[in-house]
């Protein structure tokens, strides 16, 4: 008996030897491997020292919650998309391409994003589509879109005064829009769009200025009646001047 548990366990040893011996030649790090199709929910591109520097995947395995890339936190109220995210050198996300789109009860409902962050911060640049459809209306808006963010803005700062102003907004929605001002004051939080080239939600097709409010100062378009407009706003949003001038009425 006892010279049969050694034969067994002489076996077994050999054998995990050995498949491990043949993973390693099939896998080795030298080599590239060749495949016609492969079937993945998520693929994490690494750097040598572990670094993620880019995630692609489906809706079910896109990060957010708990989960943590590089050992920072996520953004936990973000939406799981399929897509992809791009992170920089130090590990912190830097941009990412997601999109969706799906029947509705009454339509549908369809949008395509890719944006580029600022360092460390949120996105200064995005490519953004949507498309949505209730009953016999259909509207789709396209535009590239060039925004400005808070000097000293931080993705882990920004998702902590978000936090905190949600369970403010709970108790005291005033001192919320209070301490919110004072975070923007402090360029903590904040950002503005100043530049959208494409169509805006009012179908519009044409080149948009906004100033540092994110206030409307500048349109040359052409509108949904084919008529080709320039228009020129104050600080307020109202019209300074538009070219050719609206047409006097008696």
């Amino acid at each position: 008996m006892n010279r049969e548990v050694v034969v067994l366990r002489s076996f077994s040893t050999a054998l995990a030897a050995g498949v491990v011996l043949l993973a390693s030649v099939a896998f080795k790090n030298n080599g590239n491997h060749h495949f016609e199709e492969i079937d993945v929910q998520r693929i994490n591109i690494v750097e040598p020292d572990g670094t993620v520097k880019m995630i692609i995947t489906n809706v079910d395995k896109f990060p957010n919650g708990d989960a943590q890339i590089n050992d920072r936190p996520t953004n936990a109220d973000r939406k799981k998309r399929s897509g992809m995210l791009f992170f920089n050198e130090d590990g912190i996300e830097a941009g990412g391409f997601i999109y969706d789109g799906a029947l509705t009860e009454k339509g549908h409902s369809a949008g395509l994003s890719l944006t580029f962050d600022q360092y460390d911060g949120d996105q200064v640049m995005q490519l953004l589509t949507t498309d949505s459809r209730q009953g016999d209306r259909r509207r789709v808006s396209s535009s590239l879109v060039f925004m400005d963010r808070p000097e000293k803005e931080s993705q882990q700062k920004t998702m902590e005064i978000m936090a905190e102003l949600q369970e403010l907004r709970k108790t005291d929605p005033a001192a919320a829009r209070a301490k919110m001002q004072e975070y923007q004051e402090q360029d903590l939080i904040g950002g503005a769009p100043r530049v959208m080239l494409g169509k805006s939600g009012s179908q519009n097709n044409g080149l948009f200025l906004f100033d540092d409010q994110g206030m409307p100062r500048a349109m040359f378009y052409v509108d949904q009646a084919n008529q080709a407009k320039l228009d020129f706003f104050d600080e307020k949003g109202e019209v300074l001047y538009s070219f050719p001038p609206a047409p006097e009425k008696n």
